[in-house]
């Protein structure tokens, strides 16, 4: 049976694509850096083969200009849509200076110390390459900033950085492109750790919340 939390899920619908929708579920949830006043599943949009496709046509749309893209830097668990993301531009005309006229798709992983790295075999799709960073949410930026330090020191060049849901505009003098923002959902909100209204009203925490799911508490 559904439980209390998931009987509240909205759908909410993209102004870019009505076949591209997301879930969200208001209550109280922490994340690692901040506590938000709506959980935003996107589950849906990163494993259904259907649903992955329609979001990478949704994000080639924004696009105006042709650009040179070499490579798509996955985070949060956005491997499927980086495929069909790079399938798309290719077929929109963007350029790619790879030897084999092809974009990768790769993930930087976190070293013991909790570092951003890339492997030795994947350097070199790095190293040099026009890329984009494609991630599932942008709330605090904190994400953002991490993985645009360890694509700088890999030697990559940033050319865009596209979400699916973003509650920025700007981070570190990038503008966010994005699927969804944060005023495609009513009051959406969110606070620093020490500075929840909802804590501070003795208001539970729903779950945690990260890019791979929720954790209820």
């Amino acid at each position: 049976m559904q439980d209390e939390m998931e009987a509240r899920a909205k759908k909410i619908v993209s102004t870019d694509s009505s076949k591209v929708a997301m879930k969200i579920i208001p209550g109280h949830f922490a994340t690692n850096h901040s506590h938000i006043n709506y959980y935003i599943d996107m589950t849906t949009m990163k494993s259904r083969q259907s649903s992955a496709h329609e979001v990478a046509r949704a994000i080639v749309g924004k696009y105006q200009t042709t650009k040179t893209v070499d490579t798509i830097v996955c985070m949060d668990d956005t491997e499927t849509i980086g495929a069909y993301l790079a399938d798309e531009l290719t077929s929109a005309g963007f350029l790619s200076m790879n030897a084999h006229k092809s974009i990768y798709v790769i993930t930087p992983e976190f070293n013991s110390v909790g570092q951003l790295i890339f492997r030795d075999n994947l350097q070199p799709m790095v190293r040099d390459k026009h890329m984009l960073l494609l991630l599932a949410s942008a709330t605090t930026g904190r994400t953002i900033e991490r993985a645009l330090e360890c694509i700088d020191y890999y030697g990559g060049i940033v050319e865009d950085i596209i979400a699916l849901f973003s509650a920025t505009d700007n981070v570190s003098g990038y503008d966010i492109r994005a699927v969804f923002k944060d005023d495609d959902i009513p009051g959406y909100a969110t606070y620093p750790h020490n500075a929840c209204p909802y804590c501070k009203d003795g208001v539970k925490i729903d779950a945690i919340v990260n890019s791979f799911g929720y954790s209820k508490l």
